[in-house]
């Protein structure tokens, strides 16, 4: 049944399904790459920092130009889905690249190897996801429609998310109980999640049509001309400081995890193990999978809240809840297993407002710009969007490597199950988890504070561009 959007609730499955493969890709790299790069690869871990962080430069070109060709392009498919076609496969393919170390002593050549991998799997990655995610405006226009939409990809996102993060660790030990290597481990989660990473985009080609009206387009403009008017959107600014502040939380968080549950909960046991229902898991696996799978459940719980309150009040309160529960993670101790599988239980709660409300506030921005300029340009906006998305990700890695690798971390050698760290490195990791991620989040609360774009001011902006385009079709 097709609601007052236009899409029907297959339809909003079928796109919402493109976020199975942003994040099988998104999560694979930001919880373990940083821990294969010191681990398996071998790179010491500040050199690590640096080789992720390199390929943002790239990044800063890449994301926005895709937008804006993304905004140029005209077929009869449309604008966006061509680039989920062509791209689908070599995206998908691209995992491989990714997670590959190359047998290689020299500490240079690995590094140079991390960062061109990185960046043409960077760039596949933003060929078919900026494309993806400017879609969304035009699909649902409305400010609660855009939330729903968003529930649908959030609801992929989060599943995909879930089970990647807790079949990744499963399929590691399980390479290692069998004689495997952890880098074998690692190619077959790559295979897997690559393959599977390619389906989705191609039934949005198939399924999805655009909502695209030619004569609604102001003729193109440079490149500069468009990134200035976008920096000059204010609603804009905040939600851009939102979306990174946001995020880089989350990277951080889930980024130093790993390292948490191996070197401190676990004291450097490898394949330390937790029962959840019964069922015996890598301890990574059973607490992400109650993180996650509580973030699905409680999805609802936050669209209701938007609609009731707003998008901003709502994010506001998930926020300061989560901020409690990561400062309460620096007060566990070794060995406090159950203490942890709650602990990711209530911080499930919160990061599922993480996940759907910064992603359903962003697209509100579009139609003060289009008011403002009389034009509509998704792609710059979810080009800088997915270039903010990187970012975050190659902050928190760089900074968490960084500190690990000032306060001495040291790889396990190859075949050992059980390692320690130093005192000075698991104080870092604590820290990190702990007061510094509730830090950045009371940064992000302090922004979402002053957001300008409320549901009243929005819909005021889409009246006034109704009554636009109906003096426009007139003057036609």
């Amino acid at each position: 049944m097709a609601e007052k959007n236009g899409l029907t609730v297959w339809q909003k499955l079928v796109y919402g399904s493109g976020d199975w493969s942003a994040a099988s890709y998104g999560t694979l790299r930001q919880v373990f790459y940083a821990i294969f790069l010191t681990d398996v690869v071998g790179l010491e871990a500040r050199l690590a920092s640096v080789a992720a962080l390199a390929g943002i430069v790239w990044d800063a070109i890449n994301d926005p130009l895709v937008g804006m060709l993304s905004d140029r392009v005209r077929t009869r498919w449309g604008r966006r889905r061509p680039f989920l076609l062509v791209f689908a496969i070599p995206f998908g393919a691209s995992f491989m690249l990714l997670w590959w170390a190359p047998p290689w002593e020299s500490q240079a050549a690995l590094a140079v190897w991390v960062t061109l991998a990185f960046m043409i799997s960077d760039t596949l990655e933003t060929l078919i996801g900026v494309p993806f995610s400017a879609l969304l405006p035009e699909l649902s226009p409305g400010y609660d429609d855009r939330t729903v939409l968003t529930g649908f990809r959030i609801f992929f996102n989060l599943l995909a998310s879930l089970v990647t993060a807790v079949a990744a660790p499963m399929i590691v030990d399980g390479a290692l109980q069998s004689g495997l290597t952890q880098q074998q481990g690692y190619l077959l989660v790559a295979a897997l999640f690559g393959g599977l990473a390619a389906v989705p985009f191609l039934l949005i080609f198939a399924f999805i049509r655009e909502r695209f009206t030619p004569s609604r387009q102001a003729a193109a403009v440079p490149f500069q001309v468009s990134i200035r008017s976008a920096w000059q959107n204010i609603p804009f600014r905040f939600a851009a400081a939102i979306y990174m502040l946001n995020w880089i939380t989350f990277d951080m968080v889930a980024l130093a995890l790993p390292f948490y549950l191996l070197y401190w909960i676990s004291q450097g046991d490898l394949l330390a193990s937790v029962t959840l229902s019964g069922i015996e898991l890598p301890i990574e696996s059973a607490v992400f999978a109650l993180l996650l799978l509580t973030s699905v459940i409680f999805l609802p719980a936050w669209m209701f809240a938007s609609r009731r309150l707003d998008k901003r009040r709502a994010y506001i309160i998930g926020m300061v809840f989560w901020a409690g529960v990561q400062a309460a993670l620096s007060f566990l101790q070794p060995g406090q297993t159950t203490a942890i599988v709650w602990m990711s239980f209530l911080a499930g709660i919160s990061v599922s407002a993480a996940h759907i409300l910064p992603d359903a506030m962003f697209p509100d921005v579009i139609e003060w710009d289009e008011l403002r300029t009389g034009r509509r340009q998704e792609g710059i906006y979810f080009g800088v969007k997915n270039f903010i998305r990187k970012l975050t990700g190659a902050l928190a890695t760089f900074i968490a490597l960084q500190v690990l690798g000032w306060t001495g971390y040291q790889s396990p050698p190859p075949g050992v199950l059980t390692f320690a760290q130093s005192p000075g490195t698991l104080n870092a990791i604590r820290f990190l988890i702990g007061p510094f991620g509730a830090a950045l989040l009371f940064s992000t609360i302090l922004t979402a504070w002053f957001y300008p774009l409320t549901r009243a001011r929005h819909n005021r902006i889409r009246k006034l561009l109704e009554m636009k385009h109906a003096f426009q079709r007139k003057d036609d």
